[in-house]
């Protein structure tokens, strides 16, 4: 893989994005920044400012004292990649309309001629991703 679409991926990925965009606001600690993402576990929030760490996007600050702190900020070339992410956040806010609008005439374009108007909303997968499936009853 190209080392430019590697970067790219690690801040276009899921918890890379909300990384970046908290951080522009201020530096974290890392307890702070998982509840401000949310939803984010604590083996993935540590993988995702390792890796943007070491590509060079956020300083790690961890200072000498008990008990031990440790704080998340972006580096100069971290709040670079972070107002590109956030332009594209705000384009993606800005013309969700739009999106909709798309989304419908392509589900009704696509829809059974009997079943027009009905057709599921388009998304990736039935499920969010990292949701677990429902358990099957030893029956079926």
């Amino acid at each position: 893989m190209c080392p430019y679409r590697l970067v790219l991926e690690h801040v276009t990925s899921r918890w890379g994005v909300l990384v970046l965009m908290e951080l522009m606001e201020r530096p974290y600690r890392f307890s702070e920044l998982r509840r401000a993402i949310g939803r984010v576990s604590e083996k993935m929030l540590t993988q995702t400012l390792q890796t943007l760490e070491r590509d060079g996007l956020v300083h790690r600050d961890a200072q000498p004292v008990i008990p031990p702190r440790v704080d998340y900020s972006l580096t100069g070339l971290g709040r670079e990649a972070a107002e590109q992410v956030r332009a594209l956040a705000m384009w993606t806010e800005t013309r969700m309309d739009a999106v909709e609008k798309a989304r419908r005439a392509y589900d009704e374009a696509r829809a059974p001629s009997g079943a027009r108007g009905t057709a599921r909303p388009a998304t990736a997968h039935p499920r969010a991703e990292g949701d677990v499936p429902p358990r099957q009853s030893a029956a079926t």
